[in-house]
């Protein structure tokens, strides 16, 4: 037996014993349950694919039926305000980003839940770093050219996000405000393949968007790299300088990745799926994986440790949204 499947028969075991304490939506499968794992994003993107991935996993390590379901919409709030009114028996979680639990309910007058009460973390599972990108009939090649073009030329430039309070939306905000206040339009998507496909397309003039997203498209020539949001480059084809190499200090956009169950959620169904998605993420097979689709794999050290990450990731972004000015009224 080769250790991935010393593995795979650890993890099975694991599931049997949660469902001898009667957690059905860790392991049921003789009862035919599904496990559904939501997603705030439309299939393709890099939030989809990582779940995609995982749910293959837990199949096969739990031998449980688990689904993925697509609720986009603004940043991710729609699939968290469903998650938050699902039944906390276990059955039901989410692959919640960053933006929707810690940015979103700063920047709206009110979201169908609230981030701090509504919901149980089970771990983080990585991190999705941030690419500029720009279409390359621009005259804009660098970090440089495009703060030089936008102040010479303001609100003639565009820039995508995924959508309103998304890592894309504040992290450029934040960027634009670091470089001077550049005048640039923000344009809100459902997703990042919207918003790409009109930068393609000439129709927008600049995103900062997922590695994972925008990777085709900079390998294709069809969008130009600027820079990597990331505190250190990513490997080829994507080892563009960092925007702190060029002049803005610290600055680092990328976005986590993190289980959450509705409030109320059994402790042990918790501590079952962080054991399990802990142990999937460690793989070096899914971790290669993973690190192909674009996420940096990153575990939380136990369910406590991610339960306060969510609250610190929730006050820091508070006070990006407060620096950048906006404001939504829906």
């Amino acid at each position: 037996m080769n250790k991935i499947d010393t593995r795979r028969r650890a993890l099975l075991l694991a599931g049997a014993a949660s469902a001898a304490i009667g957690f059905p939506g860790i392991v049921s499968a003789q009862g035919g349950k599904v496990n559904r794992i939501l997603v705030g994003f439309p299939p393709g993107q890099a939030t989809d694919s990582v779940a995609r991935l995982l749910a293959d996993k837990l199949r096969t390590a739990t031998g449980e039926n688990y689904i993925v379901e697509n609720k986009p919409g603004q940043g991710g709030s729609i699939a968290l305000g469903a998650l938050a009114k699902s039944p906390n028996d276990g059955s039901t979680w989410m692959l919640a980003h960053m933006s929707a639990v810690a940015a979103t309910p700063h920047l709206y007058r009110s979201v169908p839940y609230d981030a701090l009460k509504d919901f149980d973390a089970a771990g983080l599972v990585g991190d999705l770093p941030f690419m500029v990108v720009c279409n390359p009939s621009l005259p804009i090649k660098s970090i440089k050219d495009l703060v030089e073009y936008a102040k010479a030329n303001p609100d003639k430039l565009t820039n995508a996000s995924s959508g309103n309070g998304t890592v894309s939306h504040l992290a450029m905000e934040e960027f634009k405000r670091r470089a001077g206040g550049l005048k640039i339009i923000h344009v809100p998507y459902k997703g990042s393949s919207q918003g790409l496909t009109d930068v393609v397309a000439g129709n927008v003039s600049c995103a900062l968007e997922t590695a994972a997203s925008v990777l085709p498209f900079v390998q294709s020539g069809k969008l130009r790299l600027l820079a990597a949001g990331t505190r250190k480059r990513l490997a080829p084809p994507l080892d563009a300088p960092t925007l702190a190499e060029q002049g803005f200090g610290d600055f680092n956009a990328a976005t986590w990745l993190m289980a959450l169950y509705p409030a109320g959620t059994p402790k042990p169904v918790l501590k079952a799926t962080f054991d399990t998605l802990g142990k999937i993420v460690r793989d070096p097979e899914v971790d290669a994986r993973l690190v192909q689709m674009g996420l940096l794999p990153r575990f939380s050290a136990s369910v406590e440790e991610s339960q306060a990450y969510l609250k610190s990731e929730f006050k820091y972004w508070g006070e990006v949204v407060k620096r950048s000015g906006v404001k939504l009224d829906t």
